[in-house]
């Protein structure tokens, strides 16, 4: 059974879509709300929690041997990793942000790699903007930091719309150590959809001739198409919020702008349930910024975001014929969106809830990769290596 260590672990979104199949052998995450999330859900002593800025070599179990899988998710607030490039191994307090969080991890992997305990495969998330922030420059370091330790690497775009009814596109990073082998099937000659968009593509040309000599473009099969929609997670009787009174949806409503509005009275006359997911944006007009709400009814939500404030947090509107309800977003609705099973034990709190189901990794997104990249390389490795044992027994 493969192992990995999953690092800024959060509610363990990584963990569920690894599956069964995989052994956790150490996980880390900063947050005791969501450290108590991870554990109510999976009860051992695997989770360290606290800063990664202060996890050592030591800390990090599962023997002297080496882990089929790194995952680590780290924090996007701010990014801005280019900068500290040169100093990886030499980084000081000025970069412990979270930010910078992105150093110190890579300071662990390179610390497993003097240890002789280098992951066969390291896996990094980050948003869809890590592709073009700091003009780029993140992108590079993130991809010299791979082909500096020696790693064969690329990247992916990955929608989580693919899977589920939520917009969700996200920058995958997937590096395999320089000895352990490929299989052909999953890699292909160039870039190729949907997971290599025209922006990753630019962002691949633009780094260091070194990365480049270990690009490696990966190749996946795309899924089924999508059956479930939007309303089809939505629940008739929510835990954790309450519907709007009329006046409260009436208040929502004239937060809209006709364009909006217009989408509303269509849903009307759709014939069927439909449930749109609504924002709070500042919006310039005629040079005032006005306060807007903006909804969508193409039966898929809009991206989850952590509650840093009443905006961020996703609103519905369900629409049945002339009848008009809205109301947050429940926790449980968020976490189907991560596809997340009913049976995950959610926090309490609402603000809580959602954000471990928005501060996440799409579940279905991580097993996907799971089965068409990571286990195919890991199948392949064990593969080899008995192989090696077989030959060396015979003689």
């Amino acid at each position: 059974m493969p192992d990995f260590y999953e690092f800024f672990a959060g509610g363990g979104m990584a963990r569920a879509g690894l599956g069964n199949g995989w052994t956790c052998k150490f996980a880390n995450d900063f947050s005791e709300m969501k450290a108590d999330t991870y554990r109510s859900n999976w009860p051992s002593d695997d989770l360290h929690v606290g800063d990664v800025n202060n996890v050592t070599v030591a800390d990090i179990s599962g023997g002297a041997g080496a882990a089929d899988l790194v995952w680590a998710s780290f924090p996007c607030q701010d990014l801005s990793l280019a900068g500290n490039y040169l100093g990886i191994g030499h980084w000081g307090d000025k970069q412990k942000t979270r930010s910078g969080t992105f150093w110190p991890f890579w300071r662990l992997m390179r610390g497993l790699i003097d240890a002789g305990r280098a992951p066969k495969i390291i896996a990094l998330e980050n948003v869809y903007g890590a592709i073009t922030s700091n003009n780029g420059k993140d992108f590079a370091a993130i991809s010299s930091s791979f082909s500096g330790a020696g790693y064969r690497f690329g990247a992916m775009v990955i929608d989580a719309e693919l899977f589920l009814p939520h917009s969700r596109p996200r920058l995958f990073f997937v590096g395999v150590r320089s000895d352990v082998e490929i299989p052909a099937s999953i890699r292909c000659s160039g870039p190729a959809d949907p997971w290599h968009p025209s922006s990753l593509v630019a962002a691949q040309q633009g780094i260091s001739a070194e990365a480049q000599r270990k690009w490696v473009w990966w190749d996946m099969p795309t899924p089924p198409a999508r059956t479930k929609r939007f309303a089809d997670i939505i629940q008739d009787k929510p835990n954790g919020v309450d519907w709007h009174t009329a006046a409260e949806t009436k208040a929502l409503l004239g937060l809209m702008n006709p364009l909006h509005l217009a989408k509303v009275e269509r849903a009307k006359v759709a014939g069927r349930r439909m449930v749109g997911g609504v924002y709070k944006r500042t919006r310039s007009e005629d040079g005032v910024k006005k306060q807007r709400a903006e909804v969508r009814f193409d039966d898929i939500a809009g991206c989850l975001r952590t509650p840093a404030g009443g905006s961020s947090r996703q609103s519905i509107l369900v629409v049945d014929g002339q009848r008009v309800r809205s109301r947050l977003l429940s926790p449980r609705e968020a976490a189907r969106l991560m596809g997340l099973p009913d049976t995950y034990k959610l926090p309490a709190g609402y603000n809580d809830a959602y954000h471990v189901a928005g501060d996440g990794v799409a579940v279905p997104v991580v097993r996907h990769l799971a089965a068409h990249i990571f286990e195919p390389i890991v199948a392949s490795s064990e593969s080899a290596t008995d192989v090696v044992h077989h030959t060396i027994a015979a003689e």
